[in-house]
């Protein structure tokens, strides 16, 4: 899916090698305490550089998700049931419009942002995960429930701090991790307050090139990379 040369140079270890605007890679997250990847979303790189990687997922991409065992959605699971329930996954398309996604190299969080139809700006979502590793195909991160939601007059508020809540009572998540989680949520709530990058930079103004096909979910979307680079 990505560029040659680039697969090339990461997949050799180095951390110069940066997927040109247009390259097609996948953005996937790994279950929570445990080894596969149950998130995989085909994606358009828009920038890759020393500062920032931002992607680009259309409206209509196919992409993979997690579902309880017998199909049905995890988030129509009772909250106390909804992590010990066993899971599968399944292919879906995403809805809606499409979302712009920029992650700093080593942040433990990535910043998505969200339009209505007609483009009309919605919000920023601050999504707190592991800081993205990189390999040929694309990044990978575990997510960590908890998010913030920043509103285009630059309030914000935590989100899902209920699904924070379980995920520690289920063991998903011990003490340890979820105090780092916290303190990188009260990290990014600084850079909003002080109103750095990325929400200073105006990408809610920008659009995809019209001439980008949507990207196609490969077959091997589950594969396990035999290089990273972070």
């Amino acid at each position: 899916m990505a560029d040659g040369g680039a697969v090339r140079a990461v997949e050799a270890g180095t951390s110069t090698a940066f997927w040109a605007p247009g390259s097609q890679i996948l953005w996937r997250y790994r279950e929570n305490a445990g080894p596969r990847f149950h998130i995989a979303r085909p994606v358009t790189v828009v920038r890759d550089d020393e500062e920032l990687l931002a992607v680009w997922m259309a409206p209509g991409t196919e992409c993979v998700k997690p579902v309880l065992a017998d199909g049905t959605s995890v988030h129509g699971e009772p909250l106390e049931t909804r992590y010990t329930k066993p899971r599968t996954v399944q292919l879906d398309r995403w809805f809606g419009t499409g979302v712009l996604k920029l992650a700093r190299p080593g942040e433990p969080w990535s910043v998505w942002l969200f339009w209505e139809p007609g483009w009309r700006f919605k919000n920023w979502y601050v999504n707190l995960e592991e800081p993205l590793a990189r390999w040929a195909g694309g990044v990978d991160s575990e997510d960590h429930f908890l998010d913030i939601t920043v509103e285009p007059d630059r309030s914000w508020q935590w989100r899902d701090e209920d699904e924070f809540a379980q995920a520690q009572r289920d063991g998903l998540m011990d003490p340890q991790l979820a105090e780092r989680v916290r303190e990188a949520g009260w990290s990014a709530v600084e850079v909003i307050r002080a109103w750095g990058s990325p929400f200073a930079d105006r990408w809610q103004h920008w659009r995809p090139d019209p001439s980008w096909a949507v990207p196609s979910l490969p077959e091997d979307w589950d594969r396990t990379p035999a290089h990273m680079s972070t």
